[in-house]
């Protein structure tokens, strides 16, 4: 059977109802439970609607069969944001069940996510405070947000990721990325870790050697020779992060709040992870999401 958003909502729900906990405490029943909720956030990445609002009137339509109920967007807002952490939890149990787990191979790097671009929002933002700017050297630009740090299989699938305000040393933020999965057993050991010239430094190298894993990176002009290039392997996560920012509207998330961002990160994180989950169920190329953007 053809893969379809229909098809992949369906799995995701199923995989949440049964890994999430129910839902406990004083006070009525929800109309809608915490796996909807979730299937929801991430049908709004793959149907490509920043917009809350207009998702949610979107959805009546292409999504009323699946969802007898949707809630209003402040009630489903406020449900996404307190459901960030069990969202990473799913990301997590994905990556965990899929052939890449086992892989040795890493790719790792970070991509800007901004969340301004007027001087006087950023004054007015309530991410005073979080955000900063920093330099973006792909597009020899600046920008105020944000970094999203990612660690990934080749096929895509993430395996860990944080955000960071964009003025952090990027392998202070690695390494501490790096030893959290370990610790937690996303990393496993013996793993080859590859990355750009921006985490070249022999204290980052002795981390990731203290992890039981290897770093590679392109070598310097002023060092001595060691992994060449890499171009064809630093490939795969560029064309990953341009997956994120493409089909799933990273840079365009929309957040206003810390909250919102971090939520709105790991709707795009769990798109990811169940895109290239139900592509290696159903037989199809990894990062092939065209079947799930209608």
């Amino acid at each position: 059977m053809p893969p379809d958003l229909d098809a992949l909502l369906t799995t995701l729900y199923v995989l949440a109802d049964d890994l999430l906990p129910d839902r406990c405490g004083p006070g009525r029943k929800p109309r809608i439970n915490d796996a909807e909720i979730i299937t929801l956030a991430v049908a709004q990445i793959f149907l490509d609607c920043p917009s809350e609002r207009r998702f949610l009137r979107f959805a009546r339509s292409r999504l009323g069969h699946l969802f007898p109920y949707l809630p209003n967007q402040p009630g489903y807002n406020k449900r996404v944001r307190a459901l960030a952490p069990r969202i990473c939890l799913l990301v997590n149990a994905l990556a965990r069940s899929s052939p890449s787990f086992c892989d040795r191979l890493r790719l790792l790097d970070s991509t800007p996510v901004p969340c301004a671009q007027s001087r006087e929002t950023v004054k007015r933002s309530q991410l005073a405070g979080h955000a900063a700017y920093g330099y973006c050297a792909a597009h020899s630009r600046y920008f105020w947000g944000f970094r999203l740090y990612l660690v990934c299989s080749p096929d895509g699938m993430p395996h860990g990721f944080c955000l960071a305000p964009a003025n952090e040393p990027e392998r202070e933020v690695a390494a501490t990325l790096l030893e959290r999965m370990r610790q937690s057993g996303s990393l496993h050991g013996e793993e080859l870790i590859v990355a750009d010239k921006g985490f070249a430094g022999a204290e980052f190298e002795q981390t990731v050697r203290s992890l039981a894993s290897e770093l590679l990176r392109p070598d310097r002009s002023n060092e001595k020779p060691r992994h060449g290039s890499l171009g064809s392997v630093r490939q795969w996560i560029e064309s990953i992060i341009d997956t994120t920012k493409g089909q799933l509207s990273l840079e365009r998330h929309g957040g206003r709040t810390l909250e919102g961002v971090w939520a709105r990160i790991c709707q795009r994180m769990l798109a990811l992870a169940i895109g290239v989950w139900h592509n290696w169920q159903t037989g199809q190329p990894g990062r092939s999401f065209t079947a799930y953007d209608h």
